[in-house]
């Protein structure tokens, strides 16, 4: 059992005492005295503070829910809705204009589009590839994945596939860099001459987008071009076994991908007490300090990752150009919902976990501070802020870096806040909450999977929901994603902050990612979610196609396209006359993606999986795919569509569905044929009690059910 000791009238447990005064704390010219009393402070000022805003989510929930069962058997009144949310205090008036004022702010969020990776911090080896994943290989994007058509081959290198590889990757690079006269398809000399690069002794189209060299300029070792702020290198090796077939000796296109990666503390990990916390800052410190390692087996050898260096150049000037190797970081803390026993208050309560991570991160992050060459550049922390509800939150989180900064000595503001735009009280909000952090924001994000867990659980007695493809067919949806890049260049983020757009969920999926997810810098989105450095590599094509700033200055012109009416309107089934059939294969559906994510979240600790749904489509899930699936199914159960019995029904068919897909991973402990486990408890727990779970939150049952499973096995 973790054990105790006193600081500063908090009761902080050894493993993190141990973490914080012999690595965190050392380098950074901080006092433990000083910051355990900066943390204790924080803990016992803001705590109440804390507590009240999530008593005051939980009255305006059954203020609505009252409504909605008032007027059940009523057409829905819009103006009289909007009305009602008005008075009780979920909407609130919009103010005047304004521009945020956000400074000190890294190119990576200001003025570069590009892919956005989000990672778990707490697994070290996903963290240094998500970290280096600022550079990856096109030609193994294309070849590795389905991104042209066809699935990656099996066995060895297929010659027919690699010369489509390179015919694909020349035709990305003649739309992105063409030249006088020729094509890169035909290139057989790439120099440089007073300057310039010459391909065939042809010049670019546009000379400006040649950045520089490496190697001797009548011969380059590679080239790297830009096109829309991001680079792309072209690597020539005559003895490799690909440019030594190519006429021009082109090894490799590597593209500039992951422009940032979110360090993840909170939707795809599953901490849940101090061994937990000091895994996930641990790790934090290590990539904050550049000395993160990790080894593992692969191919019978061990490798060991590390973090990438920087790239040095000759620019056309002959001038020393350098290009950072890395994303930039930013650390995703939690929200205000949850405590966690790792720290216990003077009164012996768990202390909010948003404090501790707020203060915790801050402080390991001001290693980076104090080196050259490390994260950031300009001299601030990024730190994302999910699960606000309203103006007010966000102000207190303002106000929560604002005495993290205080005790820590930095200046106010050196935290710049990422504001996820995912809960729905944000959303028809979202003006007042950029107002709330004008000097803090960089970041605003829509999370359609949390925001429609939060839709289904806001308007939970309203009536049953349309199956899950529908709700996100219907207007609200669209209203919402339009809404957040309107207000976000209304308050003046374009150049100084980033507007991002959500996850693609299918990582094996990349052709079908390709032709979808363009939309999302088409939108005005300058950042948008995925799954993985591969998929980064490819989504970076998107933004050589599309000048994000061009859009968002033809957006902004235009003014706003979507209003809060229509992110109102709740996603109904108008018509529910679904066959059994339907029913029981959407409840299926549900069933399935809870158990497997969660039978991994409980029993093996692992919080963000690919779980195969009921096609063997490999999707990603997290705490937010989760919430929709347990709020989905709480929502048909609590209006009669279906009963207990057919959801333990469909429950205990799709864990057996689910032994079978883990059948292969010697840690998995199969569900079936007891229905016994912690794990199949924890699903029955978000399905049945899900309409009483704090705004539809999974987190209270995870943890409690993964705590329960650490005790069971610590005897």
């Amino acid at each position: 059992m973790t054990g105790f000791q006193t600081r500063h009238e908090l009761q902080v447990a050894d493993v993190l005492v141990s973490f914080i005064e012999e690595s965190a704390l050392p380098g950074t010219d901080i006092k433990a005295s000083d910051f355990w009393k900066g943390l204790s402070d924080l803990v016992h000022e803001f705590g109440p503070e804390n507590r009240a805003l999530l008593e005051q989510r939980a009255a305006i929930q059954s203020k609505i829910d009252d409504w909605h069962i008032a007027h059940r058997d009523q057409p829905h009144d819009h103006e009289a809705y909007s009305a009602f949310l008005r008075e009780i205090g979920y909407l609130v008036e919009e103010g005047p204009d304004f521009e945020i004022d956000t400074a000190n702010v890294d190119p990576e969020i200001a003025s570069v589009p590009g892919p956005q990776l989000v990672v778990p911090i707490t697994n070290a080896r996903y963290a240094l590839n998500a970290a280096n994943a600022r550079w990856g290989s096109l030609y193994d994007g294309f070849y590795g994945t389905d991104a042209m058509g066809s699935p990656a081959p099996k066995g060895g290198y297929d010659q027919g596939r690699g010369a489509r590889v390179v015919a694909r990757a020349r035709v990305f690079l003649d739309e992105a860099f063409p030249i006088v006269g020729t094509s890169h398809a035909d290139a057989r000399r790439y120099i440089v001459h007073k300057g310039a690069l010459l391909v065939d002794d042809q010049p670019l189209v546009s000379p400006e987008k040649f950045i520089g060299y490496t190697g001797h300029p009548k011969a380059p070792d590679s080239i790297v071009l830009r096109n829309n702020g991001l680079h792309v290198k072209l690597v020539f090796d005559r003895t490799h076994a690909i440019g030594g077939r190519d006429q021009a000796g082109l090894a490799d296109v590597q593209m500039e991908s992951a422009v940032s990666a979110i360090m993840d503390c909170e939707d795809s990990v599953a901490c849940v007490d101090a061994e937990d916390k000091v895994v996930a800052y641990a790790n934090w410190l290590g990539l904050m300090k550049g000395d993160l390692e990790e080894s593992f087996e692969k191919g019978g050898q061990t490798l060991t990752r590390r973090l990438n260096g920087d790239l040095t150049l000759t620019g056309p000037d002959d001038g020393e150009v350098v290009l950072k190797g890395r994303a930039l970081m930013l650390v995703r803390n939690v929200g205000h919902l949850m405590t966690n026993p790792a720290i216990l208050d003077r009164d012996g309560n768990e202390v909010f976990e948003g404090l501790m991570d707020a203060m915790i991160t801050t402080l390991i992050a001001m290693h980076d501070l104090k080196r050259a060459g490390g994260n950031s550049l300009t001299g601030s922390v990024y730190v994302v802020k999910p699960k606000m509800h309203g103006p007010q939150e966000v102000a207190f989180a303002d106000r929560t870096f604002t005495h993290v900064e205080n005790v820590l000595g930095l200046p106010q503001y050196t935290v710049k806040l990422g504001i996820m735009d995912e809960e729905r009280r944000t959303s028809v909000n979202l003006k007042e909450c950029i107002r709330a952090a004008k000097s803090r924001v960089a970041f605003i994000n829509t999370g359609f999977l949390d925001r429609t867990g939060d839709e289904i659980h806001t308007s939970m007695e309203a009536g049953p929901f349309s199956r899950k493809d529908f709700i996100k067919r219907k207007a609200w949806i669209g209203a919402y994603e339009n809404q957040n890049v309107d207000i976000g260049l209304e308050c003046g983020l374009s150049g100084r902050a980033q507007i991002g757009k959500g996850m693609w969920a299918m990582p094996d999926l990349m052709a079908a990612m390709l032709e979808q997810k363009i939309e999302h810098p088409k939108s005005g989105a300058n950042c948008a979610w995925v799954p993985s450095p591969t998929a980064a590599t490819l989504h970076a094509l998107h933004y050589h196609k599309v000048d994000v700033f061009a859009v968002q200055q033809k957006l902004r012109a235009g003014g706003r396209r979507a209003y809060v009416d229509t992110v109102l309107d709740i996603p109904l089934a108008t018509y529910q006359k679904w066959t059994p059939e339907q029913v029981r294969r959407e409840v299926e559906n549900n069933a399935q993606g809870i158990l497997g994510y969660v039978v991994r979240w409980v029993d093996q600790g692992v919080g963000c999986s690919k779980v195969p749904d009921m096609n063997d489509v490999g999707l990603m899930e997290d705490r937010a795919t989760c919430r929709i699936s347990a709020q989905h199914i709480a929502n048909w159960l609590h209006h009669g569509v279906v009963d207990a019995q057919d959801v333990m029904a469909a429950l205990r068919k799709m864990a057996q569905v689910v032994d079978a897909q883990n059948a292969d991973d010697p840690l998995y402990v199969p569900m079936a044929p007891g229905f016994d486990g912690i794990a199949f408890q924890a699903a029955c727990d978000l399905v049945f009690k899900g309409r009483v779970q704090p705004s539809g939150y999974t987190e209270p049952v995870l943890h409690a059910r993964r705590l329960e499973l650490k005790a069971r096995a610590q005897g």
